[in-house]
């Protein structure tokens, strides 16, 4: 059966909020990475450890969203979940973030870690080594990001 024109336009916005949101998500959780850099700036002379969880935790909950809002994409999409299921770069686009949120384990292990010597220490700064060990994970979270928007182009246009 054929939609009505009314039910393709309530299709159209219904694909177009959801993108949006999906977009949003994905600066958030750009945003949140790039704070928890700029909080362990080697340079500050202390690390806030809670605003630092915090973040973290928006990451994370952002992480949780984007999938939920990019299953229902694929579930409802005008393009057909084939679309979808069927294209190997977005199957390389779920690859890589699923090996960025891999790679975003580190860190938040490391925050709650952090967070509960911080509980029994009120002076307690995590030891440089650490802080370094945590970079390079963001940093390697921030690789697979360039990446994302590269394969959702690429797949958007059927490549």
């Amino acid at each position: 059966m054929a939609l009505s024109h009314l039910d393709s336009v309530k299709t159209m916005i219904a694909d177009f909020i959801l993108a949006w949101m999906h977009h949003l998500c994905f600066l958030g959780m750009a945003a949140a990475l790039a704070m928890q850099w700029t909080l362990l700036n080697p340079a500050r002379p202390s690390i806030p450890l809670a605003l630092l969880g915090r973040t973290d935790a928006w990451y994370g909950s952002l992480a949780m969203l984007i999938l939920a809002i990019g299953a229902a994409r694929v579930a409802w999409a005008p393009k057909g979940a084939a679309f979808y299921l069927d294209n190997p770069v977005f199957w390389a686009k779920i690859a890589v973030f699923l090996a960025v949120g891999a790679i975003s384990a580190l860190p938040t292990i490391n925050y709650l870690r952090w967070r509960q010597q911080a509980r029994h220490d009120a002076d307690f700064q995590p030891a440089a080594a650490d802080v370094s060990k945590v970079r390079k994970a963001i940093r390697l979270q921030f690789l697979g990001w360039l990446a994302l928007p590269i394969l959702a182009a690429a797949m958007a246009r059927g490549v």
